[in-house]
């Protein structure tokens, strides 16, 4: 079976490329605010060469490659493939032109006890939240990373897009792969997805998912509020609180997203805010003073560095795919 990028065919010739330059009217720091998509260091579908970023994306009208360069005058995009000016078209929203802060004060920070995260908020101004539109893919993402370490969520999604997605076009510094179609995800195979290392709940959960269709993308993005989005999405076989949380905040940008259920998430703000661990619950009554901008002050919590020491040894990941 053919899991690596080095085997992987020839990318298939394309169209000239297309260009532009987007000339932000906000403070942007283009790789704290793009880079947070990418799926470890080794992401079939993003890679950083030098100081461009490179991205695959599987978009309405087809596969696309971006390659995104930030300068004194704006982002410099350059586009490959059927998807390249849906993915042109879309590269605000990416950049994070549509999150709007309007209503979280960072003074409130202060306020609140916390100085050392308004300052964070201050020198990370240029951090946006960024928006890819791309609902199932970011779907299938997050229910990959369910109830396993990084390092296996990210090994899966790398042998999983490698074998069954789509070469990307364009000069790629090395071979990228778009994600499958919605389709291609209902096919994978039972024994593909227990070879990638994804437990038969997840692998279920994406394939039910795909059977819908396009009409889970569609509601979810002519949905009004994140909370009707998280009834979308919750409603979904295998899909709780988690996984709709982690999908609007990568899709969407969902300033209000906060992941109930992580493993190391609300000791993390815990330990920032009080000093000490909490549950989720107490997580939550935390920021409560921030709703609206939860997703947002969790941002800057991971971004000031305050974490708790480890306690013991990491966790050692068991590898299921031999039974």
């Amino acid at each position: 079976m053919t899991t690596t990028a080095d085997a992987a065919p020839a990318a298939p010739a394309t169209t000239p490329p297309r260009a532009t330059v987007y000339r932000p009217a906000h403070p942007l720091n283009l790789f704290r605010t793009v880079g947070v998509l990418m799926r470890g260091p080794k992401d079939p579908t993003m890679l950083v060469d030098g100081m461009t970023l490179w991205r695959a994306s599987r978009t309405p009208e087809g596969v696309a490659t971006l390659a995104l360069r930030q300068s004194s005058d704006g982002i410099h995009a350059t586009a490959w493939g059927p998807g390249a000016e849906w993915a042109l078209a879309q590269l605000p929203a990416l950049c994070g032109a549509d999150d709007d802060a309007s209503g979280f004060d960072v003074s409130s920070l202060s306020a609140a006890g916390h100085p050392h995260l308004a300052d964070v908020a201050r020198r990370t101004i240029g951090s946006r939240l960024t928006r890819t539109d791309l609902v199932f893919d970011a779907l299938a993402s997050s229910v990959i990373e369910q109830k396993v370490t990084s390092f296996q969520a990210f090994g899966a999604w790398r042998t999983l897009i490698t074998r069954f997605g789509e070469r990307a076009p364009g000069p790629t510094p090395r071979p990228m792969f778009a994600p499958p179609t919605i389709e291609g995800w209902r096919l994978i195979p039972s024994w593909a997805w227990h070879r990638a290392g994804v437990e038969p709940p997840q692998s279920r959960a994406i394939v039910r998912a795909a059977e819908r269709g396009q009409r889970i993308s569609d509601v979810v993005l002519a949905a009004r509020t994140g909370e009707e989005r998280d009834r979308i999405l919750t409603s979904l076989p295998g899909i709780g609180a988690w996984t709709s949380s982690e999908t609007r905040s990568r899709a969407l940008g969902d300033p209000d997203a906060v992941s109930v259920g992580d493993y190391h998430l609300a000791h993390q703000v815990g330990y920032a805010l009080t000093g000490a661990r909490v549950d989720d619950d107490g997580m939550l009554e935390l920021l409560e003073p921030w709703t609206g901008h939860r997703h947002r002050v969790i941002r800057l919590i991971l971004a000031s560095g305050l974490i708790e020491a480890r306690r013991g040894p990491r966790l050692a990941p068991e590898d299921h795919r031999r039974r």
